[in-house]
């Protein structure tokens, strides 16, 4: 393969990644920033990547604008707050304060985060993953509102003979209205419900010529395509939709509508995760299907790859590629939104939880019990992430190929 190939390639996979990942973690960290500028805290830095400044400048309130050359997401830097994973005790804000007063006199310590009432601090802390979660409010909305949707109706057009669909009674030409108490409008909604639930009796609402049925299946586990040419473990119930292009419903929506979709699809990814860690936790499900970053790679090096096909032109194919990846980042965005409110120390969810106990006991958490918990709460996300990584290996057959090679 020739260098040009290889640096095309590699571009490919970079890139769409670098594009999901600063979009959701800088909304994330601007979340923080708005939510710090409404309650008065000072801001030392907004920074868009890491590293050397590549450009910078200055605002009036006096923060430092930047973009780092490593394009890895972004951070928010509050006065004072020279380890933001941290919550100080009572002797640190004690030295805090006197430093500051001895700076800036008496009147600059209500500027900072630290000295802020408990409200506003998590206020602070939760506006980032609530900005997450606008974010792909806004995004779906606008795929909604412009692009309108389509998709193929839950209608049945085959029954798997022996399949979990055909032990229930499903039959050809029924239609699924709901399905473990969520409204069903596509296949696609069908699929989302059953894909979580392998080894879960689910209750299906089905019109079958007028009239109203309710069936039960168990969905089988079984391998589940998952729409980006790659399969993964998952519930099958045996049916398939009709595959006439004359059967896709294209829906258009007014802002409103839009609006309303938007947000529903933000809660229905949401409740989906919710459901499958719930079943991971309870060990009723494997947590094979929890992704890292290679996932993330792979995941939109496939989606920017579809959204270029059929486009003419570089610019054409770049502009493709960006609409195909906005639902991956909603999705993804729902994700590091609710991963953030997880109660682990490093996590926003960790500094919440520090808030409630100081709330409660009338004094921040002891800097012993702190640091204690910070080096746990490290060594878990460091564990999952690498789980996660082992996971990515395992879907895109590198560990298999390593195993043959030294079998």
């Amino acid at each position: 393969m020739s260098p040009l190939a290889l640096a095309h390639g590699a571009l490919t996979w970079i890139l769409p990644f670098l594009f999901v990942l600063t979009i959701v973690v800088t909304v994330h960290e601007f979340g923080h920033f708005l939510a710090a500028r409404a309650c008065g805290v000072a801001v030392d830095r907004f920074s868009i990547g890491f590293g050397q400044a590549i450009a910078h400048w200055r605002d009036r309130a006096g923060t430092e604008w930047r973009i780092g050359w490593i394009p890895l997401g972004g951070y928010v830097r509050f006065s004072g707050d020279e380890n933001a994973a941290s919550v100080p005790d009572s002797d640190d804000l004690d030295a805090l304060r006197r430093e500051i007063i001895a700076h800036e006199g008496p009147g600059a310590v209500r500027r900072y985060f630290h000295f802020k009432p408990l409200w506003q601090r998590a206020v602070v802390v939760a506006a980032g993953p609530f900005a997450n979660f606008v974010l792909s409010t806004v995004l779906f909305t606008l795929v909604f509102l412009f692009l309108g949707e389509t998709f193929l109706p839950a209608k049945v057009a085959e029954v798997q003979p022996g399949s979990a669909a055909a032990a229930a009674g499903f039959q050809v030409g029924d239609v699924v209205t709901r399905a473990a108490g969520r409204p069903i409008e596509s296949f696609e909604d069908l699929r989302e419900v059953v894909v979580v639930r392998a080894g879960v009796p689910i209750r299906f609402d089905v019109d079958r010529g007028g009239r109203t049925l309710e069936l039960t299946a168990t969905p089988k586990a079984g391998l589940v395509g998952d729409g980006l040419g790659g399969r993964q473990e998952g519930g099958l119930l045996g049916v398939s939709p009709p595959t006439s292009p004359s059967a896709l419903i294209h829906r258009r929506y007014d802002p409103v509508q839009a609006v309303g979709r938007g947000a529903h699809m933000t809660w229905e990814v949401l409740d989906t995760t919710l459901f499958y860690l719930g079943r991971v936790v309870r060990g009723q499900v494997s947590a094979n299907q929890l992704s890292g970053p290679l996932g993330i790679a792979q995941a939109s090096h496939a989606l920017a790859k579809a959204g270029a096909a059929g486009e003419h032109g570089f610019g054409e194919q770049v502009i493709g590629s960006m609409i195909a990846l906005l639902g991956m980042v909603a999705v993804y965005s729902v994700g590091i939104g609710f991963l953030n409110l997880l109660p682990i120390p490093v996590l926003d969810g960790g500094h919440l939880l520090f808030y409630a106990y100081e709330a409660v006991a009338r004094r921040p958490v002891g800097a012993a019990v702190q640091a204690a918990s910070y080096r746990l709460g490290l060594a878990l996300l460091v564990g999952l992430m690498l789980f996660a990584t082992t996971n990515d290996l395992h879907r895109s057959g590198v560990l298999h190929f390593l195993d043959g090679l030294f079998s």
